[in-house]
């Protein structure tokens, strides 16, 4: 085709509406369901946020109570799909591939069902499938889940086999709800593209856990954290992002695709960060993380003044699962865990006013050749 304006990476191009998440990049703010995030995420559980972004509202405590019942009631899985976990785990394959294929292998029941009930089983499995995974990983048995214990805390005590404290419950919950949803990014656009040619929204959720799990959407934290673990053992992070930068390395953790302020979440997650460290009383990590930030932000502004990088959900994502548990390994993991519930929300929504995404591409190979027979090339 000529004459179409070529947006790589549709970069500005609006291709739905939608109810469930609204990015003003400029002014840094973020609304997630009508709520600004600060206050979605500080104050619900994540099966409130869940019901908010299906529902368009808030639940009433007999509703809360209900659907967390049957979000609960969802969690198990299959000896099939122990097998599959346990194979991936033996061979070492990585946490998103693992969950890749125990998603599938876990919702194979949920293919028949109403798109609704198997939005709720991808949302309850997730957590499920990755704990067990990591504890065959870990070399010790999963730990079954526990219709008693809400979302967040169920997955730690899935992951350690003991009961989390109430500041790691508080500090995932809060995690949760911040990254919940974000607009139409790429894992989020995937899975509403699936649904546009009337799949299934499992196959929906297994092809945005594959875009997640590319490292320029979701697998940043992990590379952050070891950053901040090199600079509190050295103690001097004024000299690594010096040296970082000089040479023209990445510091990981600032910048944005979208913010040109520092991003809404990240302020959310460092409240959340700083009150946990507080409350665990390890606050001399969380210390170097506030330091080095600060270092951080002073010296991009001198050697890239034409570029605004502020800090991003992934700096503060790195130091706050870290510190409530969350294995390294399983960061991003822990982000499908989180934004499942965006997915199959944008899913629904995809579902319910559907039009096939088919984008145009600009045609710029080679016309008019000429065909020559095999035995005379």
């Amino acid at each position: 085709m000529t004459g179409q304006q070529l947006r790589p990476g549709l970069e500005g191009v609006t291709v739905a509406e939608t109810r469930l998440s609204d990015i003003d990049g400029e002014a840094g703010e973020l609304v997630i369901g009508g709520f600004p995030v600060e206050t979605l995420a500080t104050n619900a559980t994540y099966e409130e946020t869940v019901f908010l972004l299906l529902e368009d509202r808030l639940p009433s405590a007999a509703e809360l109570d209900a659907f967390r019942a049957d979000l609960a009631s969802r969690r198990e899985l299959c000896e099939e799909t122990h097998a599959v976990l346990r194979r991936a785990a033996e061979d070492g394959e990585p946490a998103m591939d693992a969950l890749r294929m125990g998603l599938a292998a876990a919702t194979l029941d949920a293919d028949t069902d109403e798109p609704s009930e198997a939005a709720k089983r991808v949302v309850a499995v997730i957590p499920t499938v990755v704990a067990a995974y990591w504890r065959y990983r870990s070399g010790e048995a999963p730990v079954a889940p526990d219709p008693e214990l809400g979302h967040a805390e169920n997955y730690l005590a899935m992951l350690t086999g003991d009961p989390p404290d109430d500041h790691a419950v508080r500090g995932l919950e809060t995690y949760l709800n911040t990254v919940v949803d974000h607009g139409l990014n790429a894992s989020t656009f995937t899975a509403r593209t699936v649904v546009s040619t009337e799949s299934d929204l499992v196959s929906a959720a297994t092809a945005a856990a594959g875009a997640l799990k590319g490292p320029l959407h979701g697998g940043a934290p992990g590379p952050v954290l070891e950053m901040l673990r090199t600079v509190h053992e050295s103690g001097d992070p004024e000299r690594y992002v010096r040296e970082a930068l000089d040479a023209g390395e990445r510091l990981m953790g600032f910048g944005h695709r979208v913010y040109r302020v520092r991003d809404p979440r990240a302020e959310v997650l460092s409240t959340a960060a700083e009150r946990f460290y507080a409350a665990a009383a390890e606050t001399d990590f969380y210390d170097t993380v506030e330091q080095f930030e600060t270092v951080a932000l002073d010296l991009l502004a001198d050697h890239k003044p034409d570029r605004r990088l502020a800090t991003n959900v992934e700096f503060y994502t790195a130091a706050l699962l870290h510190g409530v548990g969350v294995p390294r390994a399983l960061f991003t993991a822990t982000f499908a865990v989180a934004r499942s519930g965006g997915w199959m929300a944008h899913g629904l929504e995809q579902l319910a006013d559907n039009r096939l995404v088919r984008p145009v591409g600009r045609y710029v190979g080679t016309r008019d050749r000429s065909w020559t027979p095999v035995e005379q090339r």
